[in-house]
């Protein structure tokens, strides 16, 4: 059986939840998207485990069991950079097998750039940053991005009156997600309070971003990743325009599809995209 444990690191001064399964020195750290929780590669882990891999995750800032930002802090891409660059040496003094989903794909691409040292090799699961972003114009972008912090801050959030209401909201973007893995998500992205259940992740996540996303910037920090690097993508998954072009700036690739599944692979084909890790992960041994 495998052992999981859960405790709390600081990193950039924000203490990070933090989940190991297996009992072997942690090689391989997931990072995981938009509004997602650590727990959500739980079965993925497990499997590596089988494999013979240490494997870690953990909340980003502001999500699951993380502390948010606090007062007058919001939520950059560089910040999230920084907390991994303070978080991975506590987890391994070596270098990792370092996996993103999406959001967090996004963020390991950046880290990618700066740290190759710190790696063995790179996997983004439908990780090769979001599509060209609107609008562009500062101005109106800024405005958006003020009107939504003030919305944010203005507005009560309303209780949800258990874990099925919880699941229920869940299957509206993924009506196949089972009950298995959909409660325990639910029960691990709630918090209780007074008359039911509020999500655990910090409401400014849901504003615009002050700053729009840029394809060609983030191309930059492609071409810097010298790391092997696996492509996951989910045959019908969120799909970019430019797709290959961003592949192409990544020196060392490889590109994988996984049949039949959309955005969430590690929650709906575990053990498939675990298989397809431990693969990569051998061809890249220390």
């Amino acid at each position: 059986m495998t052992t999981v444990t859960e405790r709390k690191l600081i990193a950039n001064g924000l203490a990070h939840h933090v989940i190991q399964w297996g009992d072997r020195p942690v090689d391989v750290v997931f990072c995981h998207g938009f509004l997602d929780i650590g727990w959500s590669f739980d079965a993925v882990a497990r499997d590596l485990v089988a494999a013979g891999y240490g494997v870690a995750s953990f909340d980003w800032r502001g999500h699951g069991q993380t502390e948010w930002t606090g007062r007058g802090g919001y939520y950059h891409f560089p910040d999230y950079v920084l907390d991994l660059d303070e978080l991975l040496p506590q987890l391994s003094d070596q270098p990792v097998h370092l996996v993103g989903h999406s959001m967090g794909g996004s963020a390991c691409v950046m880290y990618a750039a700066a740290r190759p040292e710190k790696l063995l090799s790179l996997t983004l699961i439908e990780g090769l940053g979001p599509p060209e972003m609107e609008p562009r114009d500062p101005a109106t972008r800024l405005r958006a991005w003020l009107d939504g912090v003030a919305k944010v801050r203005s507005k009560t959030r309303k209780p949800m009156d258990g874990e099925r209401t919880v699941l229920r909201r869940m299957r509206v973007q993924n009506p196949e997600l089972t009950d298995e893995l959909g409660l325990l998500l639910a029960s691990k992205s709630t918090k209780a309070v007074d008359g039911g259940l509020q999500w655990t992740f910090d409401p400014l996540h849901k504003t615009w971003s002050p700053r729009p996303f840029q394809a060609d910037s983030f191309g930059k920090l492609l071409e810097a990743i010298s790391t092997p690097t696996l492509i996951v993508a989910g045959e019908r998954g969120l799909r970019l325009k430019d797709e290959e072009e961003r592949m192409a700036k990544i020196k060392q690739h490889r590109f994988v599809e996984i049949p039949g599944v959309g955005h969430m692979i590690h929650w709906f084909e575990p053990a498939t995209l675990a298989s397809e890790l431990a693969g990569f992960f051998g061809d890249h041994r220390p």
